[in-house]
C-alpha cells in the first residue's frame, strides 16, 4: 500500500483503504502468528458460526455470522499519510480479512487525498 502512496505523488494527507462486499473487513493489527490465530478465533467466539441468524433463514447460505463479524470490524479505515508514506505505529499492519465461508476475489480500493 506505501507503494500506491508513494506512486500517488501525495506528500501529506489521508489514504482510505476500502474492501467492496459484505463479508470482509480492512483494519490495523501486529501481523504476526499469534494474533492471526487469535483475530478470527475471537470472531467466531463473539459471533459463532453455529448459530440460527435472520440472514440464514433468507438465504440459507451459511454465512450470517460472516456479515456479522465483518460489519463489526468494518469495510475501511483511513490512515494518515506523512512525508509521501503511510503513517503506522512500529508493528502496525493493515490487514484484509475474509469472513466469509468460501473463497472469495475481492477488489479493494484505495484512495490518497491530500498535497
Amino acid at each position: 500500500m506505501n507503494k500506491v502512496v508513494k506512486n500517488s505523488g501525495i506528500k501529506t494527507g489521508i489514504a482510505h483503504i476500502f474492501n467492496i462486499g459484505s463479508t470482509a473487513a480492512i483494519g490495523t493489527i501486529e501481523f504476526e502468528p499469534g494474533l492471526q490465530q487469535d483475530l478470527p478465533a475471537i470472531l467466531h467466539k463473539l459471533i459463532p458460526p453455529s448459530r440460527d441468524y435472520g440472514h440464514e433463514q433468507t438465504w440459507h447460505d451459511g454465512n450470517g455470522h460472516s456479515h456479522l463479524q465483518a460489519t463489526m470490524l468494518g469495510p475501511s479505515i483511513t490512515v494518515p499519510v506523512s512525508e509521501g508514506q503511510l503513517k503506522l505505529g512500529t508493528w502496525q499492519q493493515i490487514f484484509h480479512l475474509e469472513c466469509d465461508v468460501k473463497p472469495r476475489r475481492r477488489q479493494i480500493i484505495i484512495t490518497v487525498y491530500g498535497d
